[in-house]
């Protein structure tokens, strides 16, 4: 039996650029589902790019269609899965008094990067981004790139003292990973425990596996 919307234990935004390392942005999204929170997904042009090259999914242009598309993949509730396009102003993530709280943005180009440290708010990915940092929410940011350039580092620094997050995607190999799939898991693991969501998929330092 499908559990009513409003049952949902919050809601969060999962924002998707084109750098890449688009199978952390699914795997964070399959965990946010099964956690049962509700996701607000944005995605730029870019990524749908990035989403065909890495791991052949052709996510449609259409936010509607890609919300069914994604519901359908991760077995989510209706209207679990919401998807904005890049312009959809009248969104609740481009709002202070609707955005949800906490927001990612995995994987995080270094354009949007840049654009978020200077306010900018070109896109919906940009100005959600914007209206979690003015209303003092949790942002996390996880770029993707290397090596960083003085410009990159400087554009960080310029968001860690705003409480913002940046978590560079640098998985660990402590936890001896057997495949791909752990690697991903030990970043989105460190995601979750950033968002306090009880996470099961990535063992702790000094844990045996």
């Amino acid at each position: 039996m499908l559990k009513d919307q409003s049952n949902f234990t919050d809601t969060i935004t999962l924002a998707v650029t084109g750098a890449s390392g688009s199978a952390y942005a699914l795997r964070l999204l399959e965990c946010l589902v099964a956690a049962n929170y509700q996701v607000y997904f944005l995605f730029s042009s870019a990524a749908r790019v990035v989403f065909d090259t890495e791991v052949d999914l052709k996510l449609p242009a259409s936010p509607d269609a890609a919300a069914e598309l994604l519901t359908q993949r991760y077995q989510a509730q209706p209207e679990q899965i919401k998807v904005f396009g890049k312009e959809q102003w009248f969104s609740p993530v481009a709002s202070g008094s609707a955005a949800p709280r906490k927001m990612i943005v995995c994987p995080c180009s270094t354009g949007t990067l840049a654009a978020i440290s200077q306010g900018m708010s070109d896109n919906l990915i940009e100005r959600a981004a914007d209206v979690v940092i003015k209303e003092r929410g949790q942002l996390i940011i996880l770029p993707r790139e290397t090596p960083f350039s003085t410009i990159h580092l400087q554009n960080m620094l310029t968001l860690s003292p705003m409480s913002v997050t940046i978590m560079p995607i640098a998985p660990g190999f402590y936890h001896k990973p057997q495949g791909i799939n752990d690697l991903i898991d030990f970043m989105v693991g460190r995601v979750l425990d950033h968002l306090s969501i009880e996470q099961k998929i990535m063992p702790r330092w000094g844990y045996q596996r």
